[in-house]
């Protein structure tokens, strides 16, 4: 029962810290919607082609903050699960879980977000550092040879879903299935996307 209460925990703190949307706080701070320009996402990559570079860095910044606070506190609660010799926080995975939910639909700002991206990288970090790499190392050649942002970001998801499966890293089911939720999310996030990747009409990203 105590550990149940500590998931609930995990999981609101994680969705309240999440729906602190740093994209629509730096926006008004510009006096604009990042939701109503661009792509109308609040994230990093509309920022950055909205607001320009100064502006992306605090949503860079504010993004992964979140995702790393709440990866912390499901950590403290120190609910953990296993099969052998193969331990997971699963009050870490579960606040990390809300954090992406909470930055997709964010309770502060009418329930629309980004795209959960960034903040599932930096969950990701905190879950499985080499896993995390093996996905950003991905991301970033998907984008630096198409330049689609949204390609490289479906892309380092669904690896992820893989190599949760990969014994060597030695994860539980419950990890497997965090890895399941967040691909689906991203994917989900991207649909408008994917329907631009296949018409050939998707924005590219200058650098």
């Amino acid at each position: 029962m105590v550990d149940l209460i500590k998931l609930i925990a995990a999981l609101g703190a994680g969705y309240l810290l999440g729906s602190i949307s740093t994209a629509v706080l730096v926006g008004k701070a510009y006096g604009k919607d990042i939701r109503e320009y661009g792509s109308k996402s609040a994230g990093l990559t509309n920022t950055l082609r909205v607001l320009g570079k100064p502006a992306a860095l605090f949503v860079l910044a504010g993004d992964i903050l979140k995702g790393v606070v709440a990866c912390l506190v499901g950590l403290y609660l120190g609910v953990y699960a296993g099969s052998g010799a193969t331990v997971d926080s699963v009050s870490m995975l579960i606040a990390g879980a809300g954090a992406i939910v909470g930055h997709n639909w964010p309770v502060f700002f009418g329930f629309r977000g980004g795209k959960g991206v960034l903040t599932a990288a930096a969950v990701l970090f905190m879950l499985d550092p080499i896993i995390a790499l093996s996905c950003l190392g991905s991301f970033a050649a998907i984008v630096a040879v198409t330049r689609f942002v949204s390609l490289g970001s479906i892309c380092a998801a669904l690896l992820f879903v893989v190599l949760s499966f990969v014994p060597v890293f030695s994860h539980t089911i419950y990890f497997q299935i965090f890895a399941l939720v967040m691909a689906f999310m991203v994917v989900a996030k991207h649909r408008a996307n994917i329907g631009r990747l296949l018409s050939g009409t998707e924005n590219k990203l200058s650098f």
